[in-house]
């Protein structure tokens, strides 16, 4: 049978693949074992040999992308440069999307990441939807979560349960009753689920079963909301805030209302952030590891990429930061 003559695009079709996965194969470029093998299958039914200019163009492009949630954001800042310093130090570009805390946006930017044909993407992820499985199950790529935990790939971590419940122990163990927690929404399981349950679990090891709980987004207006109509609901001696950008909030409206922190309320928050060292009293807050995460994010992706072993889940740790924002008189 005379040696049938084929593209790299035929291969890609008769395999079921995307051309750049093929692409990669040829190159040593990361390609799932199920994908190569159907490569491979089409290649020795066809006798296919790529030629040496589509072996040129299928070199690795040395790009990794990254998707953040937003740009406006320390924690995300920190990351980032963590990530990009890692990389840059080994000769790899990183590529930034920003989702601007929109779930199909931040779909629509992994999509376009790989459709870039970029090496590996590393998804600081809002959420963990049935869509994003579908889409990382089909990329031919390594992809690394970073702050969600994704039980079918990897992840890099936060410990936000035990971050929650440290600080929940904290405000039980001071004398605090009459407690309040600003979260953020459900949809975000790491920050609006694992850290509200650590909290939840601290407070209940010192008797606090009933806090007054408020549901936020990230910024700063909604934690000024939130303490609004926590005051709204009585009295409360502190409050508790997902984030240190929700603490600013409840700082400003607690002013406004003429309450003392902490004489009259207690505020506490997680995130480290250089400017809760600004504020009158200097807030106590929990702060993660972000560098720590932008950096084994960046690794594992690198060796994912080279095939070396990689560990499923990764947990970064925390760091308690004790302010002047807590009473520690209501015994």
């Amino acid at each position: 049978m005379e040696k049938k003559k084929m593209t790299m695009a035929d291969v890609a079709d008769l395999a079921g693949v995307g051309k750049s996965t093929v692409s990669r194969y040829f190159n040593g470029g990361y390609v799932k074992q199920s994908t190569k093998s159907k490569i491979q299958k089409v290649i020795e039914e066809y006798n296919y040999e790529p030629n040496a200019f589509a072996r040129l163009k299928a070199k690795q492009s040395n790009v990794i992308g990254v998707i953040v949630p937003t740009l406006n954001s320390k924690i995300t800042s920190r990351v980032i440069t963590s990530i990009d310093r890692y990389l840059r130090e080994r000769e790899y570009t990183t590529l930034i999307k920003n989702s601007d805390h929109d779930i199909d946006l931040e779909l629509q930017n992994i999509q376009k990441l790989i459709n870039m044909n970029v090496d590996g993407i590393l998804v600081s992820s809002i959420a963990i939807t049935k869509e994003h499985k579908k889409i990382f199950q089909e990329a031919q790529i390594p992809i690394v979560v970073v702050a969600q935990e994704y039980e079918d790939g990897i992840s890099i971590l936060d410990d936000d349960y035990q971050a929650g419940k440290y600080m929940g122990r904290y405000i039980g163990e001071t004398g605090h009753k009459k407690v309040a927690y600003i979260g953020v929404y459900e949809t975000d399981v790491a920050v609006g689920i694992r850290r509200k349950q650590g909290v939840l679990d601290g407070l209940a090891e010192y008797g606090i079963t009933d806090p007054v709980i408020m549901k936020s987004d990230y910024s700063f207006i909604g934690g000024q909301k939130s303490t609004r109509e926590i005051l709204e609901q009585g009295e409360v001696d502190a409050i508790i805030c997902a984030t240190d950008r929700l603490a600013f909030g409840a700082y400003r409206i607690l002013h406004k209302e003429g309450l003392r922190i902490p004489e009259d309320v207690s505020v506490v928050g997680f995130g480290g952030y250089e400017e809760s060292s600004l504020l009158t009293p200097e807030l106590t807050t929990l702060k993660f590891d972000s560098y720590a995460m932008g950096y084994l994010g960046a690794e594992t992706i690198l060796k994912m990429i080279q095939e070396k072993p990689v560990s499923k889940k990764q947990i970064v740790e925390f760091e308690f930061i004790k302010g002047n924002s807590v009473k520690k008189e209501n015994f």
